[in-house]
C-alpha cells in the first residue's frame, strides 16, 4: 500500500505494509572532487567532523560511505563516485534544523578542491523477505542510487517508483535492507547547497560478491523493465557502490 506523510508543507509518498512503517530523518553530506584528494578527505573526517557530530543533540547514528570497486551491474556503471558520503541520522525531523550549524562548521574546513552538498531527507525503510518488519542497515555494502531533477511530473514519478520498485528489490537473493530517501524543502543550509535530488534509493548486502550475484539474478532484469515504465524524467541517475562504516549509533 502507499503511505502519505506530511513534513512541514511537503507531502511524501512511500510504499509500506500495515504496521511495518519505519522512518528516520537524515542529512546527507556528499563530498566530490578529484580522487587525488581522497587522503585529505580521510584526514578531514578523522580530525574534525566525526568528533563534532558526536555532540549534536538528537543524533542517533553516523555512517560514512566510501567507494568500492569490483561490482558488476549489467545495466549501470558510474565512473565518478563521490570521495565520501556521510549520513547523519535523527529520529525526529525537528532535530535537523539545530544540527545544521555543527555540520556546516565541519564542512567549513574541507580541503581545497573538495566540494560538498548538504541535503536533508526523510528516509523510509522497506520490508524484505523473511523479516517481520523493515530491517535497518547493518550489512556493510550499499548500492547508493540517486534520481536527479527534473521530471515532467515529479510527484507521479516518485509515486510510481515507490509503489513497485522496493517490492521488486525485496526479491533480490541475499538482500539485507532497502531504503528510499525523500528530499525535504526545509530545513536547508544557508552555507552549502542541497543536492538536486527528487528521490534516493539504497539496497544493502553483506558483500560485493552477494551484490554481484543479485545483479545476475532474474530480478535485475525485472527491475530494468520497471525502470523502462517510469514516468518521463530527464535528470541524471547515479549508481554508486560503497562500503558503509558506522561511526556512531
Amino acid at each position: 500500500m502507499l503511505c502519505l506523510s506530511t513534513i512541514g508543507e511537503t507531502e511524501h509518498i512511500g510504499y509500506c505494509r500495515t504496521g511495518e512503517t519505519r522512518m528516520s530523518f537524515v542529512y546527507e553530506i556528499a563530498l566530490t572532487g578529484d580522487q587525488a584528494h581522497s587522503d585529505r578527505v580521510k584526514t578531514w573526517l578523522g580530525s574534525g567532523l566525526a568528533r563534532a557530530n558526536m555532540t549534536i543533540p538528537g543524533l542517533s547514528a553516523l555512517d560514512v560511505y566510501r567507494p568500492v570497486a569490483g561490482t558488476r551491474d549489467p545495466y549501470n556503471k558510474d565512473e565518478s563516485p563521490p570521495l565520501l558520503i556521510v549520513v547523519a541520522e535523527f529520529q525526529a525531523v525537528d532535530a535537523l534544523r539545530p544540527a545544521a550549524p555543527a555540520l556546516e562548521q565541519g564542512l567549513a574546513i574541507l580541503p581545497p578542491g573538495v566540494e560538498a552538498t548538504l541535503t536533508a531527507m526523510e528516509r523510509r525503510f522497506y520490508p524484505i523477505a523473511d523479516e517481520a518488519g523493515p530491517p535497518p542497515p547493518k550489512a556493510p555494502f550499499s548500492y547508493v542510487v540517486r534520481y536527479h531533477r527534473p521530471a515532467e511530473d515529479e510527484k507521479a514519478f516518485v509515486a510510481h517508483y515507490v509503489a513497485d520498485h522496493p517490492r521488486l528489490e525485496a526479491m533480490f537473493p541475499r538482500i539485507r535492507s532497502i531504503m528510499c530517501y525523500f528530499p525535504l524543502e526545509n530545513p536547508r543550509s544557508g552555507r552549502f547547497a542541497a543536492a538536486d535530488y527528487m528521490l534516493g534509493n539504497e539496497v544493502v548486502f553483506d558483500s560485493v560478491e552477494d551484490f554481484n550475484a543479485a545483479m545476475q539474478s532474474p530480478v535485475r532484469h525485472d527491475m530494468r523493465a520497471h525502470f523502462n515504465s517510469f514516468p518521463k524524467f530527464s535528470g541524471p541517475v547515479t549508481h554508486f557502490a560503497m562500503l558503509r562504516e558506522r561511526l556512531l549509533g
